[in-house]
């Protein structure tokens, strides 16, 4: 029966190289995904196998020992039982990303316009200052000595 589950388990996963997510070409494969029954599984072997066994479990399954020990805290904590063996459904919609994104863009065009707001109004006042400093130079009389 263990076997089975585990077999059965080890074929449904999403990577199709137990071995490891890096391919031959160098690019990163995809992650892989275990059921709460393999999870399970994989834990009452490796819980009922003698010290020398526990390696050859792990490389079979082409598993990590911090898999065992994530997978025995989420079951002790009771977490393994209530997962689901259903996919992920989509975050957002379309719709969604595209009123973020457009929102986004909406407030970096709304701070870009608050700086050229500032900026003019800096150049408006620099403008004044040096007209009136022009126009006080004119009107001082030169100084005789």
């Amino acid at each position: 029966m263990r076997a089975a589950v585990l077999s059965d388990a080890r074929t449904a996963r999403s990577s199709p190289d137990a071995q490891s997510d890096r391919r031959q070409d160098g690019s990163q494969g995809e992650r892989r995904v275990f059921t709460a029954e393999y999870k399970l599984a994989v834990l009452a072997e490796y819980d009922a196998a003698e010290p020398g066994e526990k390696g050859a479990i792990l490389r079979r399954e082409g598993l990590y020992s911090s898999h065992v020990v994530d997978w025995r805290r989420a079951r002790d904590a009771g977490a393994l039982a209530g997962l689901s063996t259903s996919p992920r459904t989509a975050g957002r919609t379309a719709e969604q990303v595209d009123n973020a994104r457009l929102k986004a863009r909406a407030e970096r065009a709304e701070r870009e316009l608050a700086k050229t707001r500032a900026a003019l109004e800096i150049m408006g006042k620099a403008h004044a200052l040096l007209e009136l400093l022009s126009e006080s130079a004119d009107t001082e009389t030169p100084s005789t000595r």
